[in-house]
């Protein structure tokens, strides 16, 4: 059959023939047969067949003709591109096109075993799909087709939204010539997704880059409300060095969506319908960890097969419970982007919060807040302001060039809105919920993108300033420079970064802004006396058996985050330090705390890992640490106890850790946190306790100085690089590296001060661990201390 190929007998490099989308359904098809990845079935229409089309209807003369007069500005982009759509659907099939469609369809039902085969059918331009340019959405996808004449009728509108204004526009600004870019119809039997579930998921991390992670949104029914950004699906996030180890799971992040509808099955008269979804469905997460992960897999397959990151649909059949691959194309924002480029944000003052939602790209704008009900609305619109939407379809596409920023209240990272900004290279901030409510007319706000996942609307012109680092430029050094971390939303951002590794990682950031819970709440649950904190938590924990899990699933999944960074260096957690009165202000902490004078030298740290107040609470930190290195496979992890006053304390708190599981060695390092006279002044000891040390300066100058750091009358005083901190840090210096132990520092004074940091290198540390945004500072001068100390000692002859 001339007019149509089946997709197994198609492969990438057929473009010209099929178009991209077509093209890549049969390499899928041709090279994952038989190994666990499934696509569905179907075939094609060639590009030749359009041309036939065209041709039979002579068409060719009067599209030239109506594009030529937009072109010159004769005739809007609006009636020239109805004229056109109008022309092609009142168009005839040449009688051999139609017979070979027909009969391919027939054939197609035979396979499915069904009189008449449900059907997609989807638009596959020559020109979209490719590595450079996605085409999102510009053409047509019709669902749920079924029988002859209604599949024909549907490929005549797949013709035609060829020439919609924003596919006619986007050619324009991608630099394709309009009469040279054919379409091929792909019809695909469809999976019956609407009883199931469909998303997206990307082969990387959409807006940072990081290529170690696969994304994964995922709602119920139909996949073109993920991809049209009408829902708010849930997220998940899979880390790919460690799938396909024996027995692991290492899933990073489960987001719940909103998920209030669905898109399911129709009627002959229109095939598909809005649903609301039930509570149930809305407060089930879609996707079990098993399916998760093997979503992810295959995203690691096809990529490794394509040899380029990957944009993926896929749809589970809520009959059969199999999971399918319906489309696939190369990802064409981060695969395109400078790698030797970093491009930072610093954020020197803001206004209030307005909203928040999912940040899109690292970037920030700001302007008057303008709001557009409908693409129909455009002339409204104020160039170079913050557009404001329910959400967006191809239609904006003109419309959104002209914003500095884009704010919807609806939508994923793989919604249309969240695909075009990054084309764009648009700050955008996606399923904001509530801000077509919140934001006003004509209200200067800044939108910034550079703060993590979550995105952030500020009230007014916030004051901030781009930085860009070439990486190539940082320097090699013998000492090595790590990372403090604590945010994990934030933390891909510096994945570029040379970094050995993450210093320190605050557990006490996941705990307050992810957990929000005092652990102890959680175990003792049915004996709390705070109502609220007891609705609080209910509501929290909704989904888990066990209260207590829900504190394990947070904090080991937001550590995760922060040791995929690190992989495969190490990572250095730091356990639990808040002070009494930072626990008490935890959702039902106050019941569990005591009320001390100065807190920042009470029950903290060490002793209370091994206190009956807190033991209890304890156990969940090392169950999440345990889940954290066994279960989903950071080995990377080292532990590092803070506050340890005394030897004897060392032994109780290791004691209690492997009763929990966590046994000093066997590739598990454990560190002591130096920040008191006593791990100075016993530091040998000490040693023989932990495999390293962390200086913490902070702690240790106050302690040394006799000075409350937060005491305004004394901060004056308050200087770590007063000669007794220093006499301090250089002992201890010498006396790890005596007993043969690690030892670095962590704190803000290299970073403020360089000739701090050379002093470092003259000591011969190992390690210094600083912000990200001073990592190039220190390192450059750490690199200039280490040349004159080599010079030095090669004067005295050493």
């Amino acid at each position: 059959m001339a007019s149509v190929i089946w997709f197994e007998d198609v492969g990438r490099d057929d473009i010209g023939d099929v178009g991209g989308k077509n093209a890549s359904l049969g390499e899928l098809i041709r090279s994952f047969s038989g190994t666990g990845i499934k696509v569905p079935g179907g075939f094609a229409t060639t590009a030749q067949t359009y041309w036939r089309f065209i041709d039979f209807n002579n068409l060719r003369e009067p599209i030239r003709a109506r594009l030529e007069a937009w072109e010159s500005g004769s005739e809007t982009l609006g009636r020239a591109g109805a004229a056109i759509r109008e022309l092609i659907l009142e168009g005839r099939w040449p009688a051999e096109v139609e017979a070979d469609v027909v009969s391919a369809y027939r054939k197609l039902s035979e396979r499915t075993g069904r009189g008449s085969a449900s059907v997609a059918v989807r638009s596959s331009a020559t020109a979209e799909d490719l590595p450079t340019a996605s085409f999102a959405g510009q053409q047509e996808t019709y669902l749920n087709i079924a029988g002859e004449q209604e599949l024909m009728d549907a490929c005549r509108r797949c013709y035609a939204s060829l020439f919609t204004d924003r596919a006619i526009s986007y050619r324009q600004l991608n630099g394709f010539d309009q009469m040279k870019v054919a379409l091929s119809i792909g019809i695909q039997q469809m999976v019956r997704s609407d009883l199931g579930s469909a998303g997206v998921m990307f082969s990387i991390e959409t807006e940072t880059g990081f290529d170690k992670v696969a994304v994964i949104n995922a709602s119920w029914g139909l996949g073109e409300y993920v991809v049209k950004g009408s829902v708010d699906p849930d997220e998940y996030r899979v880390f790919k060095p460690l799938l396909g180890l024996t027995d692991l799971v290492p899933i990073l992040e489960r987001r719940r969506g909103s998920k209030e509808r669905k898109l399911a099955y129709g009627d002959v008269a229109s095939p598909t319908q809005d649903v609301l979804t039930g509570s149930e469905e809305r407060a089930r997460l879609v996707l079990s960890d098993e399916e998760i992960v093997k979503l992810a897999s295959w995203a690691v397959a096809i990529e490794a097969h394509y040899g380029c990151p990957m944009d993926i649909e896929w749809a589970k059949d809520g009959q059969t419970e199999e999971i399918w691959v319906v489309q696939a194309r190369p990802e064409t924002v981060q695969s395109q982007a400078a790698t030797n480029l970093l491009s930072t944000y610093r954020v020197n003052s803001k206004g209030r919060t307005i909203t928040r939602g999912l940040a899109i790209g690292n970037a920030m704008a700001a302007g008057p807040v303008c709001f557009i009900d409908h693409s129909s609305d455009a002339d409204r619109f104020v160039d170079g302001a913050v557009l404001v939407a329910t959400t967006t379809d191809p239609d904006w596409v003109p419309l959104m060039k002209r914003a500095c920023a884009i704010v919807t209240d609806h939508g994923g990272r793989t919604s249309h809105a969240a695909i075009v900004s990054r084309e764009l290279g648009l700050p955008a901030i996606v399923g904001a919920g509530n801000a077509t409510q919140l934001l006003r007319p004509g209200e200067t706000v800044t939108v910034c993108c550079a703060e993590g996942d979550e995105g952030t609307v500020y009230e007014g012109r916030a004051d901030f300033a781009a930085e860009q680092i070439l990486l190539s430029d940082i320097p090699q050094t013998r000492t090595k420079v790590m990372l403090n971390l604590a945010d994990p939303q934030a933390a891909s951002r510096w994945w570029r970064l040379p970094a050995d590794g993450i210093g320190l990682a605050r557990m006490e950031f996941v705990i307050s802004n992810s957990i929000q819970v005092h652990p102890m709440a959680l175990v003792h649950f049915d004996d709390l006396r705070d109502q609220a904190a007891r609705e609080m938590i209910s509501d929290l924990t909704r989904g888990y058996a066990d209260k207590t899990d829900y504190f394990v699933d947070r904090l080991s999944t937001g550590l995760a985050r922060l040791a995929a960074v690190a992989f495969p260096k190490p990572i250095i957690i730091r356990l639990s330090d808040f002070k009494t009165n930072e626990y008490a202000g935890l959702c039902g902490g106050s019941q569990f705390e005591p009320q001390e004078e100065n807190p920042m030298i009470g029950f903290r740290g060490a002793s209370r890992y091994h206190s009956p107040r807190y033991r209890e609470g304890f156990v969940l930190e090392c169950r999440a640490i345990k889940r954290l290195r066994e279960t989903m496979g950071f080995r990377n992890v080292a532990l590092m106890i803070p506050f340890c006053r005394s030897p004897q304390e060392a032994e109780r708190v290791l004691d209690t850790m492997a009763e929990n599981g966590l046994k000093r060695g066997n590739g598990l390092e454990i560190y002591v946190m130096c920040e008191i006279p006593s791990n100075v002044i016993l530091a040998a000891e000490f040693a023989r306790y932990f495999d390293g040390f962390s200086i913490g300066s902070n702690d240790l100058t106050q302690l040394t100085l006799g000075i409350d750091r937060d005491a305004e009358e004394l901060s004056s005083l308050f200087d770590e690089q007063d000669p007794a901190v220093k006499w301090m840090i250089r002992k201890v210096i010498v006396e790890a590296k005596a007993a043969g132990a690690k030892i670095g520092l962590c704190g803000q004074a290299p970073s403020d001060h360089p000739a701090f940091a050379a002093f470092l290198v003259d000591c011969g540390i190992d390690s210094i661990s600083v912000t990200p945004d001073s990592f190039v500072a220190v390192k450059r001068t750490v690199a200039a201390a280490e040349e004159i100390r080599k010079r030095g000692l090669e004067d005295r002859g050493q």
